[in-house]
């Protein structure tokens, strides 16, 4: 059983979590993930680790509450626990002095690139980091970011905080050469950085998280194209290399089962949000 140790709400629907989990704290890498079932009856969902305690054998993980099961998982307190936590799962990032590294997050995923720029900066590169939000209300960690990395930028949807979409980008690479982009948050936002950095021939890593049940490469659910042949992200990934990943496959998928998981939230919140489950 894993306790939940700290419970904070960084911005709407979307919390973070500490879990005391000692085995998977001491093992744990940048770029890794656990999945967990937030009670016996519940689906197994994928989570990338955000930071790690190994004196006080904690890890941690942020996510946004957007179906059934996030919605459950929000509802849990500081001392509930988790029946089942797999971990760590995933290759670990490639962490040494590359140079000049960009990183780009969206939503999310900025808590886990926040972990992976540490180990970077700690390695020797200048890091370089892109916050992207949808809204100005959903930006969190920017004062730990502007710690940890040497030049941060901002960007929203909708221009509400910092630059209007990614397009800025652009402008930035003419200026300034990068040995490395790192780009983690929606396939979306994954195909636009990818698309934006190839004509200038920088290396371009995205972390893929489709869905997956079992993470460990025998349902075959997370498989995603790239460069022509059919990868596994739970095993051969999460990171890939961003300019050979089929996207627009990527994104059709994650389609598959947009009517049954609205079905699910809104069935869940007419039986009492989850009172009747479990």
């Amino acid at each position: 059983m894993y306790k939940i140790v700290t419970k904070k709400e960084l911005a709407p629907k979307i919390k973070l979590f500490e879990v005391h989990a000692p085995e998977i704290a001491r093992k744990a890498k940048p770029g890794q993930f656990i999945i967990l079932m937030v009670h016996e009856k519940g689906e197994r969902i994928p989570l990338t680790i955000s930071d790690l305690n190994l004196e006080k054998g904690t890890i941690t993980f942020v996510f946004n509450e957007v179906g059934k099961t996030t919605f459950e998982l929000g509802l849990l307190k500081e001392g509930d626990v988790l029946p089942h936590i797999a971990g760590p799962l995933g290759n670990p990032s490639e962490i040494k002095r590359f140079g000049k590294v960009l990183c780009v997050a969206g939503g999310v995923m900025i808590a886990p690139m926040l972990f992976q720029a540490k180990a970077l900066r700690e390695a020797g590169n200048h890091v370089t980091m892109v916050l992207g939000v949808r809204i100005a209300q959903l930006l969190f960690f920017e004062d730990r970011a502007r710690k940890i990395c040497n030049e941060v930028y901002i960007a929203s949807d909708d221009g509400s905080i910092g630059y209007k979409g990614l397009d800025f980008l652009k402008t930035l690479l003419k200026k300034e050469k990068f040995d490395r982009c790192i780009a983690m948050g929606p396939v979306v936002m994954l195909k636009t950085v990818s698309e934006i950095t190839k004509p200038f021939g920088i290396p371009t890593v995205v972390t893929v998280m489709p869905v997956m049940v079992d993470g460990m490469g025998m349902c075959g659910v997370c498989r995603v194209t790239v460069a022509g042949k059919t990868r596994f992200a739970c095993v051969d990934g999460p990171e890939f290399d961003g300019h050979q990943v089929d996207y627009d496959e990527l994104l059709k998928r994650q389609k598959m089962f947009v009517n049954e998981e609205r079905f699910s939230s809104i069935l869940w919140e007419m039986l009492g949000g989850g009172k009747l489950f479990g």
